[in-house]
């Protein structure tokens, strides 16, 4: 077998089509034919031609994992369920996610400072439900732990009060109001604080 022709992907900018005697066999992304060293004329064996599929593979699932990470950063999980919405190959998955992780595109303690800054810069947000939401971005007790600790008892219940001021004329009922505070993970004796400074 020989390669035939190598153009340019028209969709995909940065990706070439292989031809490989005469008809599109695979794609490849620039530094992927740098690295394999394909040219014009270069006769390869069915082993190697499955090798370069192989490798087409990994290129598209990598490209689309970064456009995933681009958007916002995400947890080991994350794109573990990716991986898995897209029939990625077991094989294809964990040679993605070590090239991830090897460039530090994913790191599960980044992560998740990166989800305290933004959910304490958001809208009002206790410890316990940013705790609880790392739990389902799989993030492990140990370093939801360590990286929650730099959110004291005083900048909790500064965004407590925030959102005590914002929601409070919308529940005339303590009981019901303090239930609503509760349910957005707030300790019962930091909503009594927090009541009673505002009476």
């Amino acid at each position: 077998m020989k390669i035939t022709k190598i153009q340019s992907a028209v969709k995909t900018a940065g990706r070439y089509n292989i031809f490989v005697d005469g008809e599109y066999s695979f794609s490849l992304d620039e530094n992927q034919l740098l690295d394999q060293k394909l040219v014009v004329g270069l006769e390869i064996q069915d082993a190697q031609l499955g090798q370069l599929k192989d490798e087409s593979e990994f290129g598209k699932a990598y490209t689309r994992a970064l456009e995933l990470i681009m958007r916002r950063p995400r947890s080991e999980k994350e794109m573990r369920d990716y991986a898995r919405r897209k029939k990625w190959s077991d094989e294809i998955y964990q040679k993605v996610l070590a090239r991830l992780k090897d460039k530090s595109y994913v790191d599960d303690k980044k992560f998740a400072e990166f989800w305290l800054k933004a959910r304490i810069g958001g809208k009002p947000t206790s410890k316990r439900k940013i705790s609880a939401e790392l739990a389902q971005k799989g993030i492990s007790r140990e370093i939801a732990d360590s990286v929650t600790s730099s959110y004291s008892n005083e900048d909790e219940l500064d965004t407590l009060k925030i959102l005590v001021n914002k929601k409070q004329s919308k529940y005339p009922d303590e009981k019901k109001f303090m239930a609503y505070l509760a349910s957005q993970g707030y300790r019962f004796d930091q909503i009594k604080q927090v009541l009673s400074e505002e009476d």
